[in-house]
This record gives structure tokens, C-alpha cells and sequence, in this order.
């Protein structure tokens, strides 16, 4: 499998006016444990004898593991591998491998381990998301500064989920909170609106990186057939998550909420606003809520990362779908260090955008949305 996945722009670096490469924030840095200890550790001792004894239950069997050989050994580039333990478990390799060479000036923390957000049972996803929240601080940001932590929540606990985010909130070495896209009810149903309060009111946005387990099919007409069909399912999640966020009115209530879509693409941005304008023309009088057309929400609280970059046959192609979403809306992510990254020294490359709006991009909008400096 190839390590570097977006190969159609290789042949044009990413240089800016006085011909150096752009700095970077990556949206999308996957850390990875070294062993399950290093977050069972932090657990409370009643959670260690659970985790030890009888480990998540899901909605759905056999989540936990990793289909190979469709998803890699580890979901991850063969190279990314580093000398001792499993690919982006090793900060030292992930430094030389990724960060340095790579021009990182921040890079935004994506813990997919253990799940908390999908346990359950509600009180030890609570726990556990505390200890990932907790194993990010001593395994990555108390050891290198450019590293910025989410906020792990167990979302279907509202109570716990505050609890959380109010320990966190006050720590500037967490960016944002973290929620998966693929959650048990749509994520516009009031019954998620208290955390949402709480993130609104300590200024924090929102990563929704692909990912949960509910239990349902990815389809709206049953489980797919092959890989490839599941894979192309994200688009369709995160279509639904924006579709429900905005039709049940939350920024209506939340005017201050910043969404930011992870791995979700972003070609389709576009069209589904023109489709959700014109039903709401039709049927404004089911949502009386709504002040505005549903495009105007999309555009003032969502940001969308750019890995998997959706690859045009023609680079205009795809610069255009960029200033139809807005430019100012858009920022890099890589994936690291999963199969499919997306290499900064040669994305967007060929593409008819001004090195203003390359700049924005690859690290102004992150700069801007998150406060860095």
C-alpha cells in the first residue's frame, strides 16, 4: 500500500513567495498508546478492574478491532512504524518523521483510543475519557509544546460530559472538544444541547472526526457489500450531522458554536447547501426556528479539514469547489500517521489559489479559529 496516498500534485512542492515552505498547522495528528496501561493507569481503581476484567461493550460486536488487511496493520503508513511499538505511539519518531521535516508549527490531537464516547456503560466512558484526556497531558503535551489536545467527552451523559469539559476548559494546552460524528442520536437532538452550552461558553470549537460506533448500518438502505462503499459512507455522516445541527436549530441557540468537520472531505459542501436552501424555502413553516437560510449556519460555524483531499481530474476543479466553501473555511490536516496522509509539500500544490489563500489554508484559518499565536 503506498505510504503517501495523494500522489497527483508531487511534482509541486508547496512554496510560498520568497520560495520557502509554508509553515503548517495539521488538524489531524492521530496519537496512538503504547500499550492499553498507559491509559488504564489513570483510571480510578474500580475502573482498572473493570477495564481488566471486562474491557468496552458496545452496540455493535467486535468493535474494537482493526479488519486486516483492508485497514493496514494499524491503519497506518508502512514507514510510519518506529523502531519500538506501534506507528504514532512514539513522539521522538513522530518529531523526526512528521513534525520537523514537515514544518509543524502546531498540530492538533485526534485520540481515537479505547472509545470512550462509545461505551455503554455511561459512568466508565466518563472515566475512560478522563484518562485519555490525562494520558494526552503526560505522554504528548507536557513534552512538546506544539502538540494541542481535544477534549475526549462521553457525549450521551450530558452531566458527565460538562464535568469534563469544565476540568479541561481552563487548560490551553487543549484546543477543542472532541465528539464522533457517528453518535447513537443525531447530534442536532436537545438532548446533547448542555454540552454544547458548556463548550459555547468557555469559547472552544468542536472536532467531529469520523468515527463512532452506534450500532446502525452506514447506510440508509442496510450494510454495504464491499470496503470501499463503508469508506465513501463519512461523506454521507457528515452530511447528516450539518443537515441535523442546523434543522434542529442549534445555532439558533448557540450562536457562538464552532463546528469543525475531521476527515469528512469536502467537495459535497456545495451542493448540499443549495439542496438545503431550496426545501427550506418550501417547508420554512416545519422550522419556524430558523431565521435564515440553512446555508448562512453552515457558513458561519462550520470549518472542514482537508485530508482526504478530494482530487478533481482538473486542479481548477477543485479550487473552485474551495472558494465556493470559502476559503476561510478550510484547513490542512494529514492524517498522520494513518495510511491514507496527505503530504504538506504537495498538497494543493497545482492548484489556481493565491499564496494568501494557501497561506489561510495551510495555517492561518487554524491560527485564527483556535487562537494561536
Amino acid at each position: 500500500m503506498s505510504d503517501v496516498i495523494s500522489t497527483r500534485n508531487q511534482s509541486t512542492p508547496i512554496l510560498t513567495k520568497s520560495r520557502q515552505r509554508l509553515s503548517v498547522i495539521d488538524c489531524d495528528i492521530h496519537p496512538q498508546i503504547g500499550s492499553k496501561d498507559e491509559i488504564i493507569q489513570f483510571l480510578p481503581e474500580r475502573w482498572k478492574d473493570y477495564a481488566r476484567t471486562y474491557g468496552g461493550l458496545y452496540r455493535q460486536a467486535l468493535a474494537e478491532t482493526l479488519s486486516h488487511p483492508r485497514m493496514a496493520p494499524e491503519v497506518s503508513r508502512n514507514d510510519a512504524w518506529p523502531p519500538q511499538g506501534l506507528p504514532g505511539s512514539d513522539l521522538d519518531f513522530m518529531r523526526k518523521q512528521h513534525l520537523d521535516p514537515n514544518n509543524i508549527d502546531y498540530g492538533m490531537l485526534m485520540p481515537l483510543n479505547r472509545g470512550p464516547s462509545n461505551q455503554r456503560n455511561l459512568d466508565f466512558g466518563a472515566a475512560l475519557s478522563n484518562a485519555v484526556n490525562e494520558w494526552q497531558i503526560k505522554y504528548w503535551l507536557e513534552r512538546e509544546p506544539r502538540l494541542r489536545g481535544s477534549i475526549v467527552i462521553a457525549h450521551d451523559d450530558p452531566k458527565l460530559a460538562i464535568a469534563e469539559i469544565e476540568l479541561r476548559a481552563k487548560d490551553k494546552r487543549f484546543a477543542q472538544a472532541m465528539m464522533p460524528p457517528h453518535s447513537i442520536e443525531p447530534l442536532g437532538r436537545r438532548k446533547y444541547w448542555p454540552v454544547y452550552e458548556a463548550i459555547e461558553h468557555h469559547k472552544l470549537p468542536i472536532a467531529l472526526h469520523v468515527s463512532g460506533i452506534n450500532g446502525f448500518a452506514s447506510t440508509g438502505s442496510g450494510s454495504p457489500s464491499y470496503y470501499i462503499e463503508e469508506h465513501h459512507t463519512n461523506v454521507r455522516g457528515m452530511q447528516g450531522l450539518i443537515t441535523s445541527m442546523v434543522l434542529e436549530g442549534v445555532f439558533e441557540r448557540f450562536p457562538g458554536l464552532r463546528i469543525v468537520l475531521v476527515e469528512g472531505g469536502l467537495a459535497w459542501l456545495p451542493a448540499l447547501k443549495w439542496r438545503l436552501d431550496k426545501h427550506w424555502m418550501r417547508f420554512r413553516s416545519e422550522v419556524p426556528h430558523l431565521k435564515r437560510p440553512p446555508s448562512e449556519y453552515v457558513r458561519e460555524h462550520f470549518w472542514f479539514t482537508t485530508q482526504p483531499l478530494d482530487e478533481t481530474d482538473h486542479d481548477e476543479d477543485l479550487a473552485e469547489v474551495m472558494e465556493l466553501i470559502g476559503c476561510d473555511r478550510v484547513m490542512f490536516s494529514t492524517d498522520y500517521p494513518h495510511w491514507d496522509f496527505d503530504d504538506p509539500r504537495f498538497v494543493l500544490g497545482k492548484l489556481a489559489l493565491s499564496d494568501e489563500k494557501k497561506e489561510m489554508i495551510f495555517s492561518g484559518n487554524a491560527r485564527k479559529l483556535y487562537g494561536l499565536a
